[in-house]
């Protein structure tokens, strides 16, 4: 953040949503803080204070600017929790479930990332597309490849917005031109752990695709990276799918679950964030809050792919609570947007017999996402000392929610109407580090590098 700390003070002016608790262990509605004109003020890329405008304001620093937002409401920068950026190319692909969706759409697409311009093209987009989206941190898959995750920290850091990256490792089951060999996913990681880990805000993440394309000394060697640098991330998929389970069961016949894959060699642990997790069962969920891991709920991508429905509500149960995250998920996710994954995650929750509160949705999509990655405190808050990562959300933004929210009664209400009519458009604005990098209605290029 050293561009942002040169930056003069200034100050956002709108509605402010911020969080006293967990929902999920406490009660919803009281663990909610909401500021009708509220005012966060933001220095040296962190948020100084956050109160009501008529407090505040006149504590301001001289020569503080005053950006107002009206009846905006001012949240805390959403994080994707599982999201693929080669992807895009691929999303809304047609008619296939999990194993045969990889062969016949996934594969094809992430090779096209051996080309080097093709990857910052992309790069480029998604970064985009998930700032439009009021998405300030992602955990990300990139591909075997090491210039997809050059060009997507390249990208990333030119916005000094935090991202969580990794080549992806894959040694088997996958076509040839996309294997890897364990020596060489371990070598070339170690070399993008040199180049990208702490540089700014940017972070990696070792990331074996899932356990049926790696072989064991491959997850060893995953392993064994976690171990050589303190403070590297992990991510992969976990019981997604129920033929991909007894492919698991097929290829490792020693262990005792697929979960137990990961964990014999060394992957489940502080900062390993588990895509999907449908089909867990409750010593998985004790596992995974023993380890301090997480899990990344999916729901557009469990829909689309017909895998199954994430019990969301096990998994938080306050005796053995596990972390968890919300992710888009794209490519078999449909959309970048957290509002429309909330959207899902709702009806999810409804067919699993619970009622997904909108103070529980937003939780998910901020500090619930920080938390799974072992960053709370410092992203998804909308709290003094957090760094000002932020979005702006107009709950006018559409003709329906003009319509829709003057008949909302209060906070909570508005809420849930944006997390389930919302999509990118509700987005008035996003700032990464206490800078404006995306501003909805900014005449020409809506997007800003942050050093512009």
């Amino acid at each position: 953040m050293s561009g942002a700390a040169s930056a003069p003070p200034v100050a956002l002016r709108g509605q402010t949503v911020a969080f006293r608790a967990d929902p999920f262990l406490d009660d919803p509605s009281r663990s909610l803080v909401h500021e009708r004109d509220g005012l966060v003020l933001v220095e040296g890329g962190r948020i100084r204070a956050v109160g009501p405008y008529a407090a505040l304001a006149p504590t301001l620093p001289p020569g503080t600017e005053l950006v107002e937002y009206g009846d905006a409401i001012i949240s805390a920068g959403f994080v994707d929790a599982h999201v693929h950026y080669p992807q895009l190319p691929m999303v809304g692909a047609y008619g296939e479930q999990l194993l045969e969706w990889l062969d016949t759409y996934v594969f094809p697409t992430e090779a096209g990332f051996a080309d080097a311009e093709h990857a910052a093209r992309v790069a480029r987009f998604f970064l985009r597309e998930l700032l439009r989206c009021g998405t300030t941190t992602a955990m990300v898959y990139c591909t075997v490849h090491p210039q997809s995750v050059d060009a997507f920290f390249a990208e990333a850091e030119r916005f000094d917005a935090l991202m969580v990256a990794g080549k992806v490792l894959m040694d088997r089951n996958a076509p040839a031109n996309l294997l890897d060999t364990a020596q060489r996913g371990h070598d070339e990681s170690a070399a993008l752990i040199r180049r990208w880990h702490g540089r700014g805000r940017q972070h990696y993440c070792v990331t074996p695709r899932f356990a049926p394309t790696s072989t064991e000394a491959q997850l060893d060697a995953a392993g064994a990276l976690l171990r050589a640098t303190p403070g590297l991330f992990m991510q992969t998929h976990l019981c997604e799918n129920r033929a991909e389970i007894d492919w698991v069961r097929e290829l490792f016949p020693r262990r005792g679950s697929y979960l137990d894959v990961y964990a014999h060699a060394g992957l489940v642990g502080r900062r390993s964030v588990f895509g999907h997790g449908v089909h867990l069962g409750e010593e998985d969920f004790c596992t995974c809050h023993a380890a301090g891991a997480a899990i990344a709920h999916c729901p557009t991508s469990n829909l689309f792919l017909g895998s199954g429905l994430f019990r969301l509500f096990d998994a938080v149960e306050p005796r053995r609570a596990v972390r968890v995250g919300l992710g888009t998920d794209v490519g078999a996710g449909t959309s970048l947007s957290q509002l429309q994954s909330l959207n899902e995650a709702y009806k999810v929750a409804q067919l699993t017999g619970h009622r997904l509160h909108p103070a529980q949705g937003f939780w998910l999509a901020t500090e619930g996402g920080a938390r799974a990655l072992h960053l709370e405190g410092r992203i998804g808050r909308l709290a003094a000392g957090a760094d000002a990562d932020l979005c702006v959300l107009d709950p006018r933004a559409t003709p329906l929610l003009e319509f829709r929210t003057g008949f909302c009664g209060g906070i909570e209400e508005l809420l849930f109407v944006l997390m389930t009519l919302g999509d990118d458009r509700v987005v008035r604005a996003t700032w990464a580090a206490g800078r404006c990098v995306y501003d909805r209605d900014r005449e020409g290029d809506p997007f800003s590098y942050a050093g512009a």
